[in-house]
């Protein structure tokens, strides 16, 4: 932050001092709206939450170290009185941008990918000045203006990560920091409800392009109809990353190693280079492009962008976290948040690192989808349910539709499963012969009229006892209190339990398997 006395603070935000606050003392450290984030010299704005009130901590927040606390009512510490502490906030911030003259406001939006993105392109920018990039998901109007305020005067560079729960959000994200460069990764459903369609979520999206001046640029996802259209809503010049020919910042020859990791050809007006990611999932491959755009757009050559695009690994917790165990159980942790879109994603990857292994998933239903929310549901639960896994746990309410869905999906590899195997047509005879006649060949073949006991095909097989259950899986979903289903196999048969398989010291009756406590956790993978 760049140090400002009470005074300056007081003017910025329409403030008043209060409670003996020296108009003098210099605030140099973070702005913070936690208290137990305060560090010496800090501001401590005080938000009155849904459970915390900020207010009640302001003395402890002095006793800290903090200078004095942004309030909207009189605290027991020196403080800058404003009517909104939230919007007082967001006023300083952009204050403190127009101060930094020679920073480029990078931002990043869209329904998925958004905080990988933003990580991958701040490590681009590293190379060429100090970066300042949000913390986690510090993406909305709290998040964003405390990232904002970490400039100083020797940032070249913020990466801002911009999210919208409506129209109008995204909007006021630039009028506090100005972007210069915009980059949109898709449209999705995430928030679907709260949008009410996926047109609604593209012109909230769309604030971000149309915030840039004639002088900026903006990366569009030439690969998602609703990106390549904010192309007419901008002013500044646009540049396309996808797969396709018409990006010109592209992949080519995506290849997925046995870990679900993606390496490609980065194609770029001048030149190309090898990618070899460390991070997880194809649909990284993505967010690697947005980012190698904006680093191709701010000058850097295409090698140095495959060599850190090649060396980046998570900087954000919970997002495609994977963790080899030393008793041989592999953790892929998600579970930061997600959305139809990210849970298709996530479980390709798992599909893909798991292979050849038993796999647990633990998930939970989706929300904010609105009147869709049901249906979707049941698709997640129906993707979950055709994954091949060995367990699932639903946590969590409103989890009946997802595993609706996953038992829909299990009976149906389970009839699959005891479906006979298709028998292959009669083989024509090669050349005319007499009726009754031997073939002449290396071996001898006995033909026969149509329908008699010679020419008919021998009976199929009976499919294995529980050949059946052991295709469909041991399964176990909870959603609060167990949930348990059973099939009988095509035909009669044994009974086989879904049920347990994912309990910790259960066994499953009748299939034997080894139990999985630790199925708790996001996702199982055993050898």
């Amino acid at each position: 932050m760049i140090p400002l006395p009470l005074a300056r603070i007081a003017e910025m935000t329409s403030g008043a001092l209060s409670g003996m606050a020296d108009p003098r003392a210099v605030v140099r450290g973070p702005v913070v709206i936690d208290s137990r984030a305060v560090e010496p010299g800090s501001l401590f704005v005080a938000i009155r939450g849904a459970r915390v009130d900020g207010h009640d901590f302001a003395a402890q927040a002095v006793r800290a170290g903090a200078v004095a606390v942004l309030a909207s009512r009189p605290v027991d510490a020196p403080a800058v009185i404003v009517s909104d502490t939230a919007a007082a906030l967001a006023e300083l911030a952009a204050a403190q941008v127009r101060m930094l003259s020679n920073v480029t406001v990078i931002g990043v939006t869209g329904s998925a990918g958004k905080t990988s993105t933003k990580d991958l392109l701040a490590r681009l920018t590293a190379r060429i000045g100090s970066t300042i990039a949000p913390q986690g998901s510090f993406n909305n109007e709290l998040g964003h203006p405390l990232t904002v305020l970490r400039g100083d005067l020797d940032t070249r560079f913020m990466v801002l990560e911009l999210a919208a729960r409506n129209v109008g959000h995204i909007k006021e994200l630039t009028r506090i920091a100005p972007p210069q460069i915009g980059v949109v990764l898709n449209v999705g459903t995430a928030h679907l409800g709260v949008f009410g369609g996926k047109e609604a979520i593209a012109k909230a999206k769309g604030e971000l392009v149309e915030a840039l001046p004639r002088s900026g640029v903006a990366v569009l996802n030439a690969d998602d109809p609703l990106v390549r259209g904010m192309a007419s809503r901008t002013e500044a010049r646009v540049t396309y990353f996808g797969r396709g020919e018409s990006a010109s910042i592209r992949a080519e020859g995506v290849v997925i190693d046995a870990r679900g990791r993606a390496s490609f050809t980065l194609r770029t007006p001048s030149g190309a280079a090898h990618v070899s990611l460390k991070l997880y999932g194809e649909h990284v491959v993505e967010n690697a492009l947005a980012a190698a755009a904006a680093g191709y757009e701010l000058g850097l050559p295409v090698a140095t962008i495959a060599e850190e695009l090649s060396e980046a690994t998570p900087r954000s917790r919970w997002r495609m976290e994977v963790t080899d165990r030393a008793d041989g159980v592999t953790v892929l942790n998600d579970a930061y948040n997600a959305n139809p879109d990210s849970m298709k994603a996530a479980f390709s990857a798992f599909e893909v690192l798991g292979k050849g292994r038993r796999r647990f998933a633990v998930i939970a239903a989706l929300r904010e989808l609105g009147d869709e929310g049901p249906a979707l549901n049941a698709e997640l639960g129906r993707l979950a349910g055709g994954a091949g896994l060995a367990g699932l746990v639903v946590a969590g309410p409103d989890a009946e539709p997802v595993l609706a869905g996953a038992h829909a999906a299990v009976q149906e590899r389970t009839a699959q499963a005891a479906q006979p195997p298709a028998q292959p047509p009669a083989m024509p005879p090669s050349g005319p012969q007499a009726p009754g006649r031997r073939g002449h060949g290396p071996r001898r073949r006995t033909r026969g009229r149509p329908g008699s006991p010679r020419h008919r095909s021998p009976p199929a097989r009976p499919a294995p006892r529980h050949a059946a259950c052991r295709a469909a899986g041991a399964w176990r979903a909870r959603a609060g209190a167990a949930w348990r289903a059973a099939a009988r196999p095509a035909g009669g048969g044994a009974r086989c339990s879904w049920a347990g398989a994912a309990r910790s010291g259960a066994r499953p009756a009748g299939n034997g398997r080894p139990r999985a406590g630790a199925a708790r956790r996001a996702g199982v993978a055993r050898p």
